[in-house]
C-alpha cells in the first residue's frame, strides 16, 4: 500500500484526532501525551504553538499518528514533512500545499466550507477534506455534500465535543477533530484530567452504533 493510503487507513481508523494548540511546545507535549495515554491515536500538532518542532522532536518516536496542522504554505508544509509530520491540515485550500504533497506522497486535509471549495480540493488529489469551522453546520450536511460529490470524504474540527461526536461519525464523517477542551482540561486540571478526558472521547466513541458495527 502507498505511504498515503496508509496513513488515511490509519486516521479512519483512530476516528478522533487531538487537534493541539498549545501556547509553549511544553504545554503542547503534554496535552498530547495525555492524549495518547488516554487511547486517542492520532495527533494534529498546529504550526500556531510557539517552536512547535520541539514537539514533534517529543512525539514523532512514539506509536502515534503524527499530523502537522494551521499550515498556511508550502514551506510550512515541508518543514512538517521533515519534522515527522504524516499528514498536513490547514483551514482552507492552498494548492502550492497539495502540489507539495502529492509530490511526497503526504496526504493533505484542506479546510473547505462549500461545494466549489471542495470540488479544487477533489480536483488537486486530496481524499479527505477538513469541514471547518463545524459548528457552523449540521451532521446532516455531509450528506448534502455527497448527493453531488459522493466521493467527498470529510473530517469535520471545530467545535466537536462529547456531546456532538457521535453525530458527526454517524452522519458520515470518517473522523473528528478535536482539540480545544483537552486544553482546557490540562489548563484546568493537569494532565490527568487531559487524560481522563481523552478516555471519555475514546469512550463516547466506542458507544456509537456505526462505530460499533464497523468492529
Amino acid at each position: 500500500m502507498l505511504p498515503k493510503y496508509s496513513v488515511f487507513q490509519k486516521l479512519m481508523e483512530s476516528q478522533v484526532v487531538a487537534v493541539i494548540r498549545g501556547k509553549d511546545s511544553h504545554e503542547a507535549v503534554q496535552v498530547s501525551k495525555a492524549a495518547i495515554e488516554g487511547g486517542i491515536r492520532a495527533i494534529e500538532l498546529t504550526y500556531t504553538t510557539p517552536q512547535v518542532e520541539e514537539v514533534f522532536k517529543e512525539l514523532r518516536q512514539l506509536n502515534v499518528l503524527l499530523g502537522a496542522g494551521s499550515v498556511m504554505d508550502s514551506e510550512t508544509a515541508r518543514h512538517a514533512i521533515l519534522s515527522g509530520a504524516q499528514f498536513i491540515v490547514s483551514s482552507h485550500f492552498v494548492k502550492e500545499i497539495a502540489a507539495l504533497c502529492n509530490r511526497y506522497s503526504v496526504p493533505y486535509l484542506p479546510g473547505c466550507m462549500n461545494i466549489g471549495d471542495m470540488a479544487k480540493a477533489l480536483e488537486a488529489g486530496c481524499d479527505v477534506l477538513k469541514l471547518f469551522p463545524a459548528n457552523a453546520f449540521d451532521p446532516s450536511f455531509i450528506r448534502s455534500v455527497n448527493g453531488p460529490l459522493p466521493n467527498v470524504r470529510i473530517m469535520p474540527t471545530g467545535g466537536i465535543s462529547l456531546n456532538n461526536m457521535n453525530e458527526w461519525l454517524d452522519a458520515g464523517a470518517v473522523a473528528v477533530g478535536v482539540g480545544s477542551d483537552l486544553t482546557k482540561a490540562y489548563q484546568k486540571g493537569g494532565y490527568e484530567e487531559a487524560v481522563s478526558l481523552s478516555r471519555k472521547y475514546i469512550h463516547t466513541l466506542n458507544q456509537s452504533p456505526e462505530v460499533a458495527a464497523d468492529r
